[in-house]
This record gives structure tokens, C-alpha cells and sequence, in this order.
């Protein structure tokens, strides 16, 4: 018997990806041959000063934007090959996203608000109930189910954008500054959150931050620089929670 075992397949990759907005003497190169493997069940944190790249490179993972050159891969699929239409069901069917602005919906309850990936995909009305009761219970919220983004606090509507995000059971959750608007004690437990959905659920976790204290809970940091990765390093001190 051999003791060898299968190589772990990426969940998403980047191969020599550019990106390039205007052209001539308007052209800007966001991203400038860029590499990138992440597997699944990583907690990865993109770090890197405001032009680097970062906000381009999660636009691409999040199928919200196409290489001008390069493959993006996710589970050994060329996006780039995929039509609009199917790149849109990656996205409601594999993606999950969090945003620093929260991104809901203000007249919309929170119940509400946690249904609307079920609702684009079709999910019957029972199920989809359900589903997000239990994403609210799953951050703590199940007492607030019926009120607005205005009833909330600021750490309340991140815990509803994060339960919106993965009540669909998410391969990769998506999450740019997510703790971006809220104060320090707000920002632990957003992240308290997220890594338990890494460590327990297996969601495989991108955070774009500026905030050292942050990255800190990832289990990984790649820093841009100038549309290039400049360093991509495992952090052994990962913050438990």
C-alpha cells in the first residue's frame, strides 16, 4: 500500500492574472502578473496600501471583474471562460460577501435582509425562513429578526451582513474591511465570528484589512505592493477564538 495521498486542489487560483483599466496615456495596470493559490478551509488576510491591488484582486475572486489577462480558476474552473450568467450563479451559489459599509437593505428587516441570496435563488419560502432564522441564531441575533438596519447598532448590521453572507452555505466568504466602521470591541466580535465559521463550518475565509490587529486572526497574510504580491506568509500565531 502506498503512503502517499492526493495533492489538495486549490479552491481558487490566480495564474499570472493582470489587470489593466484605460488605455494610452490614461492606462493603469492594477494588477501586474499576479500568482495565487488558496485552499480550501484557509483564513487568508490581503493586506497592502491603498493602489496596491488589493481591492482589484477581490473584485476578480469575487467574479465581480475579469482578468485583462491571466486565468482565475475556482475548483479547477476557468472563470474567464464562464459567461456573465454563469459567473453570476458562482456567485449566488458558491460566494458569500461581506462589505465595511454593511450593504443592507434599510426598510428591509433583518430577517428579511438574510433572505435575499435565498430569494435569487428560488428557495422556497418555508426553507428560506428557516434558513436565515438559524444564520441570525448562528451571530446571535435571533431576537432581532424583526427589526431595520436603523434599530441596529453598527456591530448588529455587520452580525446581519455576515449571516446574509452565509446562510447559503458559502464555499468562500469574501470580506472587504469588515470592521472597517465599527470600534475595537466590535471589530473582536466580528472577528470571533468569523473565524468560528472558518474553524467550524470549513468556509474558507479572504479578508482584505489595513488594520495589523486584524490580520492577526488569519491563519495567512499576503501583502500587495504596486499590483504584485510582495510577501505571502503563513502566521503561525493565528489569534485563537
Amino acid at each position: 500500500m502506498s503512503d502517499l495521498t492526493e495533492p489538495v486542489t486549490p479552491l481558487l487560483e490566480l495564474r499570472g492574472v493582470t489587470k489593466i483599466y484605460g488605455s494610452g496615456d490614461a492606462e493603469m495596470k492594477a494588477l501586474a502578473g499576479v500568482n495565487l493559490s488558496i485552499y480550501p478551509g484557509e483564513f487568508v488576510a490581503v493586506m497592502g496600501a491603498s493602489g496596491s491591488g488589493k481591492s482589484t484582486c477581490m473584485n476578480i475572486l469575487g467574479c465581480l471583474d475579469t482578468p485583462s489577462a491571466g486565468h482565475y480558476l475556482f475548483q479547477g474552473i476557468d472563470v474567464g471562460a464562464l459567461s456573465r450568467n454563469q459567473r453570476a450563479l458562482l456567485r449566488r451559489h458558491y460566494l458569500g460577501f461581506v462589505f465595511q459599509g454593511f450593504n443592507l437593505l434599510n426598510r428591509t428587516s433583518a430577517l428579511e435582509n438574510v433572505e435575499l441570496p435565498l430569494i435569487y435563488r428560488g428557495t422556497a419560502a418555508e426553507t428560506r425562513h428557516r434558513l436565515a432564522r438559524e444564520a441570525l441564531q448562528a451571530v446571535g441575533l435571533s431576537d432581532r429578526e424583526g427589526h431595520t438596519p436603523g434599530e441596529l447598532s453598527g456591530g448588529q448590521q455587520q452580525r446581519v451582513a455576515i449571516a446574509r453572507a452565509i446562510v447559503t452555505g458559502p464555499k468562500l466568504l469574501l470580506a472587504d474591511e469588515p470592521t472597517g466602521n465599527l470600534d475595537s470591541a466590535r471589530s473582536l466580535e466580528i472577528m470571533a465570528l468569523l473565524t468560528a465559521f472558518n474553524r467550524d463550518k470549513g468556509i474558507t475565509v479572504v479578508m482584505v484589512t489595513h488594520e495589523p490587529d486584524m490580520a492577526a486572526y488569519a491563519r495567512r497574510v499576503v501583502l500587495f505592493k504596486d499590483g504584485l504580491i510582495a510577501n505571502d506568509q503563513p502566521q503561525a500565531g493565528a489569534i485563537p477564538c
